[in-house]
């Protein structure tokens, strides 16, 4: 499967024996290479991997370090430390470390990349949850990063068994992500602007049409109110402030375009208004001249039903 335009592949094969840019090794923090993947990098590298390992370490639990392949087919081998001298492993050691591969994988300018199970040798990690935790990461790069270098990433099991409970986690996961999640609903914010005694409104430039209070989508990594704070000052030049929740409308109808689900919030407004970004036009109006107005979305509801309840004290959700 491909997302974006990186291809994501899962193999039974000999992890040592792939021709890619880098494997990634699941290392002890000191980076000494005994049993399991290390043992067979080594067996087959050469020692020299292992003698350039250890001048590196030790690293931090989580975090990674690249170093030749010896004698193998790959380029480099990322030491991605997943647990300590104890062996002991869990969910935030193999997510990061995860991470850390990706992301020095990135600084090296690589183009290819092969994880082994990360924590699922001495580790005794659970196979199904490794490979969901490693599939979020790759998926969470690869967003995170839209100009990402790598253009196939490829989870490689040595036994059938583990093959199988990849292929399901990892491809099945991705896929139910990317093409079922992908669709929505999509997550949006609106602010209700209290100034001079009445509410910004604007005037959509775009479709759907109409007078709207202030809002829009939600970035990847930002949170609600930061976005309803971006979303103001874009489209009204105002900064927000006492800025609280009022209420999540989540009606699949309430959008003529898809499925949003939209939280909305009251704030106050510092600044004087003006119309900006999607915004043809912009007014302060009292609740009294709402009916009148042609409002896109559910925003004539939000505002003369339940924000004309709230301000008269009488809100109940």
């Amino acid at each position: 499967m491909k997302i974006r335009d990186t291809e994501i592949k899962v193999v039974q094969a000999d992890i040592t024996e792939l021709k890619v840019d880098a494997i990634v090794n699941a290392a002890n923090n000191k980076l000494v290479m005994g049993a399991g993947v290390a043992g067979a990098i080594k067996r087959k590298g050469g020692p020299e991997i292992e003698q350039e390992a250890i001048k590196l370490g030790p690293i931090e639990i989580g975090a990674a370090a690249a170093t030749g392949a010896g004698k193998l087919p790959a380029k480099f081998v990322i030491h991605a430390a997943t647990m300590g001298m104890d062996f002991a492993t869990d969910e935030i050691k193999i997510r990061d470390s995860a991470r850390s591969a990706l992301a020095l994988a990135e600084k090296l300018k690589l183009q290819s990349l092969a994880f082994p199970a990360l924590g699922c040798g001495s580790g005794r990690f659970p196979l199904l949850a490794s490979a969901k935790i490693i599939a979020q990461e790759v998926l969470r790069h690869l967003k995170v990063n839209p100009a990402a270098g790598l253009k196939e990433i490829t989870f490689c099991l040595y036994d059938k068994e583990a093959y199988d409970i990849f292929r399901k986690g990892v491809t099945d996961y991705l896929t139910y992500v990317t093409e079922k999640l992908a669709g929505g609903p999509f997550i949006t914010v609106d602010a209700i602007i209290e100034i001079g005694g009445g509410v910004v409104l604007i005037k959509r430039s775009n479709p759907p049409f109409g007078w709207a209070l202030p809002g829009g989508f939600v970035d990847y990594g930002e949170s609600l109110e930061d976005a309803v704070a971006r979303e103001a000052k874009e489209e009204t030049n105002l900064a927000l402030s006492e800025i609280k929740q009022f209420h999540t409308y989540s009606d699949p109808c309430r959008d003529p375009r898809f499925h949003t689900i939209c939280t909305v919030f009251i704030a106050q407004g510092k600044g004087r208004p003006r119309a900006g970004d999607d915004a043809a036009k912009i007014r302060v109006a009292k609740l009294n001249e709402i009916k009148d107005l042609n409002l896109a979305f559910d925003h004539k509801k939000i505002l003369l039903a339940d924000y004309r309840r709230y301000t008269q004290g009488q809100c109940r959700f």
